[in-house]
């Protein structure tokens, strides 16, 4: 039965890939993604083409010249039948489409379009871990089952000697310029979201900030025990918007830069430096979001980060915008445990009252969620109701 003064509450859409549920409520950010956000000065897109061997590259990588994002599972995760095919492209001499570069200041190169390829065909020539026999093939069937090394001498080299095009992204290009070629050339297979995007662009810093902060006992009772290593990167994602409002100092930097795609670019290049957040501030930064975990988990149980009002126990999905404004309000260091505990009834009751009765929040949790209103509005919203009970 619906409570008195109780709103209809929004639709909620949990996000769903290849099939199956994510446990993640499909968000709006009312952010027009498809365009670039801002007038870039075409000077600043410089972008060269070149061609290496497919023998050069390999050996770049095995150099760690090139980086292939190596905890990018998804990525990595081809069907037999699609590795023996592209193999076999490369002995018929059918020319593969281009790859794109990141060029670093340190000539190195990390890969924004091509990981795929990339990787299936450094298991298959270089072996060891994840190496494999050919499977499926429509035109040289006979060498079935056969590995690199069982290969006649001239398939060998006729694989090791193909040219490959690179279009290389040149380090003075700026960072957000370089997100934007990549969205734009996202068009391959199943296009990958904002977080995969970031994780290609970023250095190990970042990414394994990120795999700690998601990697805690804390982060799995908080999230339902479903988000650690999503198949979306979505855990990650989390992580990466408290680090972004933590590390900024909170909504007001959001208020300066209000593109929630730019926030978040921006937060990765600062935890990729060690001198604009050294080693101890990342410390501090885990060990607030844990603390934030903790806090979430004594107070809404199942239900952390869940829109959950009044007189229904129903399980949502993780909400986005709820999880970045309660993270962020829970990992205040004045909250000590027993006072949580003490208070927890009268938390909880002032943020389901708000979820049911609030239009203004219900909104600012579900629609347009990127805009700097909604997001001041659900941030002091969250600071209210955690103090609840004082």
């Amino acid at each position: 039965m619906a409570m008195e003064g109780a709103l209809t509450p929004p639709d909620v859409v949990e996000d769903v890939f290849e099939g199956h549920a994510t446990d993640i409520e499909v968000e709006d950010t009312g952010e027009d993604t498809t365009r670039i956000q801002r007038p870039w000065n075409p000077d600043q897109i410089r972008v060269n083409t070149s061609q290496f061997s497919l023998r050069n590259i390999l050996d770049q990588i095995d150099e760690k010249s090139i980086e292939l994002a190596p905890d990018f599972q998804r990525l990595r995760v081809w069907r037999a039948d699609q590795k023996s095919l592209l193999v076999e492209s490369l002995l018929l001499q059918i020319p593969l489409p281009a790859f794109y570069f990141a060029e670093d200041a340190d000539g190195s190169f990390r890969v924004v379009d091509g990981l795929q390829r990339l990787s299936t065909l450094h298991a298959f020539v270089r072996g060891g871990e994840g190496g494999f026999a050919l499977g499926k093939l429509e035109h040289l069937d006979d060498l079935r089952d056969l590995r690199f090394s069982d290969l006649p001498v001239p398939f060998q080299r006729r694989i090791n000697n193909t040219q490959l095009i690179v279009n290389v992204i040149d380090p003075t290009t700026p960072r957000g310029v370089t997100y934007e070629i990549f969205k734009r050339i996202n068009t391959g297979g199943t296009p990958l979201n904002g977080q995969e995007i970031r994780h290609c662009m970023s250095s190990p810093r970042s990414r394994d900030t990120l795999h700690r902060m998601t990697h805690t006992d804390a982060f799995a009772k908080a999230t339902g025990y479903r988000l650690t290593d999503h198949i979306r990167m979505n855990d990650r994602e989390m992580a990466l918007r408290f680090a972004a409002f933590w590390l900024k100092g909170g909504v007001e930097a959001y208020h300066e830069k209000p593109v929630m795609e730019h926030f978040l670019m921006d937060a990765t290049e600062m935890l990729d430096s060690a001198k604009q957040v050294p080693d101890e501030r990342v410390a501090e930064l885990e060990a607030a979001f844990e603390r934030a975990m903790s806090h979430a988990y004594l107070i809404f149980g199942d239900h952390a980060f869940r829109k959950w009002p009044q007189g229904d126990d129903y399980r949502r999905p993780i909400n986005r915008a709820l999880f970045e404004s309660w993270s962020m309000a829970l990992a205040d260091p004045g909250y000590t445990t027993a006072d949580l505990r003490a208070r927890r009834r009268a938390i909880l009751k002032a943020a389901r009252e708000r979820m049911t009765t609030d239009v203004d929040y219900l909104n600012a949790i579900t629609s347009s969620t990127a805009d700097r209103h909604r997001v001041d509005y659900r941030f002091r919203a969250a600071v209210e109701d955690a103090g609840a009970g004082r």
